[in-house]
């Protein structure tokens, strides 16, 4: 493993298994009617954050063996995620199946990380045709970016 890597995939890890049971135990009011900024619950936060590591699997595994820059499509670019997210109607999915696929999806993206080949951490993704980020970089931010839909769901919990 990747020394650096450690602390991101310990703590993204420790916020799967602290966040699971009380996924499970929102009530259908919590995860279907309250609202964040950009009008999504938290059915659809969860659905998202599936989107965001089943994508970020694949552009990890390209940068590893794919022609470098990697040109990779954006799925968040100009509103895109949204769409993502009503195509697959998460709104409409199983909540117990989505908890566990939000689960093992990232822990399979830690998996991912953990075996990353050092030598492709330079390895860029044109992430909007111009502008690249590094193999290293994407793994690093992506606790960043899972903690942030964590927030926003900590959030909605604390909404009355």
């Amino acid at each position: 493993m990747i020394t650096k890597f450690e602390p991101v995939i310990n703590s993204l890890k420790q916020l799967i298994f602290e966040w699971e049971p009380k996924l499970l135990n929102f009530s259908q009011e919590i995860i279907t009617e309250r609202r964040n900024s950009q009008n999504r619950n938290i059915k659809q936060i969860v659905g998202h954050m599936i989107d965001s590591a089943s994508n970020n699997i694949h552009r990890i595994v390209h940068l590893q063996y794919c022609e470098n820059p990697l040109i990779f499509p954006n799925y968040a670019t100009h509103g895109n995620n949204n769409r993502w997210i009503a195509i697959q109607n998460y709104e409409n999915e199983d909540w117990s199946n989505m908890v566990h696929l939000w689960k093992y999806l990232h822990l399979h993206i830690a998996h991912v990380m953990s075996n990353v080949d050092p030598s492709k951490l330079k390895n860029e993704w044109l992430h909007n045709n111009k502008d690249g980020i590094s193999l290293k970089k994407m793994v690093i931010d992506f606790l960043r970016h899972f903690q942030l839909h964590i927030d926003e769901i900590t959030d909605l919990i604390k909404k009355n």
